[in-house]
């Protein structure tokens, strides 16, 4: 059967199946995946293991030697083969075939496949370890599957994030799981468990720039240009990562344009407050700050922080930093937007 990582100790509490494949191009889930099986394996009495390595000339006859040979040491005996290249070969097709047709009780069969790609999943022989065993595919993840892996490591660490922390979050580690595994490391050893926002998710994990990035949108909202270009250097000159800088900027426009379009309109704002996360003690200085922005303006700087996306992914040959000045400079002047 194929699971999800996310799934799978569920499935080995449930118990263990002869055979287990593992396999895809993301380092962090198929390493745990790994470890999760082979913890599993000890506790069920697979005590001894052994490790083949497949290259180039790798000799398949050895996966069914190693597989039939008696152990003076343990009963329950785990083989545990990495697949280095990105194809098995009819060779090895036909190998691991004739093991699923002739599975054991006492005998576990890891495979760790990194360089497979999910066409593999057509392949005759895992089809046929489908039937007999579990597979497991590891993915990049990005966008919402990100931020949903994000939010069960959070949790399962203490914390309850925002959608905004979440949002910081997966900006900060672009993917990079292993990445994103540290920063919540590094979260537990240096905040108490609980609720977590953007500005605490920045004061406690970015040790380069803990306290510029609101600087910044604090410093333009006030109208406070020599501070904006202040910060911005600072952040510049500290290898601020560039996505960060953006995803602060076009956060608190989008914000103040959605309370704008809802004033505008004669809407709600509660729901408006609620989805922006805007709390109660910041409900009115928000609403103050939107009030003073025409709507072309704040679309205007929307327009500009997406050229400065495609700048950050190279996608347009701008200075990205260039940009931030242009946006931050934007929202310290409202009234001479509105004047024009």
């Amino acid at each position: 059967m194929q699971c999800q990582p996310q799934q799978l100790d569920q499935l080995l509490e449930r118990g263990l199946a002869p055979v287990y494949l593992v396999f895809g191009d993301e380092p962090l889930q198929l390493g745990e995946a790994a470890d999760a099986v082979r913890r599993r394996a000890r506790e069920q009495g697979f005590s001894e293991r052994t490790c083949l390595e497949h290259h180039a000339q790798f000799d398949w006859s050895a996966l069914a030697a190693e597989a039939g040979s008696l152990s003076l040491f343990a009963e329950r005996r785990m083989i545990e083969l990495r697949i280095n290249g990105d194809s098995i070969g009819r060779e090895g097709a036909d190998a691991l075939r004739r093991y699923c047709d002739r599975v054991t009780d006492d005998v576990l069969l890891l495979l760790l496949a990194p360089n497979l790609d999910w066409k593999v999943l057509k392949a005759k022989w895992a089809e046929r370890l489908d039937k007999v065993g579990v597979i497991v595919q590891v993915r990049q993840l990005q966008g919402r599957q990100l931020q949903q892996w994000l939010r069960q490591r959070l949790q399962s660490a203490g914390f309850e994030p925002t959608m905004d922390a979440l949002g910081l979050l997966a900006e900060r580690v672009e993917g990079n799981l292993p990445a994103a595994a540290q920063e919540i490391a590094k979260l537990r050893l240096l905040r108490e468990p609980g609720p977590l926002d953007a500005e605490g998710l920045l004061a406690t994990v970015n040790d380069s720039a803990r306290y510029g990035l609101f600087d910044l949108t604090d410093a333009a909202l006030a109208g406070d240009r020599a501070r904006v270009d202040h910060v911005l250097r600072g952040l510049a000159g500290e290898g601020t990562p560039e996505p960060l800088v953006l995803w602060v900027l076009a956060r608190e426009i989008r914000k103040l344009a959605a309370v704008g379009f809802a004033l505008a309109h004669k809407q709600d704002l509660g729901p408006v407050f609620k989805a922006h996360q805007v709390y109660d003690s910041r409900r009115s200085a928000v609403l103050a700050a939107a009030k003073r922005y025409p709507l072309p303006q704040l679309w205007s700087l929307l327009s500009r922080c997406a050229e400065a996306d495609l700048a950050i992914k190279g996608h347009a040959s701008t200075d990205p930093w260039m940009l931030f000045a242009r946006i931050a400079e934007g929202l310290a002047r409202p009234a001479a937007a509105r004047r024009a």
